[in-house]
């Protein structure tokens, strides 16, 4: 199973998991059984459509999925999954 790394301060909708596995065959189908599990990160990573939110950076090991398949990105077993939400301010 693939892992999603989740940031800080998503944890408090994840019953505080920093990490969590998921059997989904691309990152789009990981997000989704992510927010299955956890219906409160919806809103934070997802738009009305089910697609990864803009604003919202998805890295398949060191890189970005919008360098490569975006939510069609492939996940192996091993594949570490990390969600970088943006963080306003300056």
């Amino acid at each position: 199973m693939a892992k999603i790394i989740i940031p800080t301060p998503l944890r408090k909708f994840t019953d505080n998991n920093t990490t969590l596995d998921v059997s989904g065959a691309t990152v789009g189908e990981s997000i989704g059984e992510l927010v299955i599990a956890f219906p409160g990160l919806k809103q934070h990573l997802q738009d009305q459509g089910n697609k990864i939110r803009s604003y919202v950076n998805v890295f398949v090991g060191d890189e970005n999925i919008r360098s490569l398949d975006n939510e069609n990105t492939a996940v192996a077993e091993d594949t570490i999954i990390s969600i970088v939400p943006a963080i306003a301010g300056g």
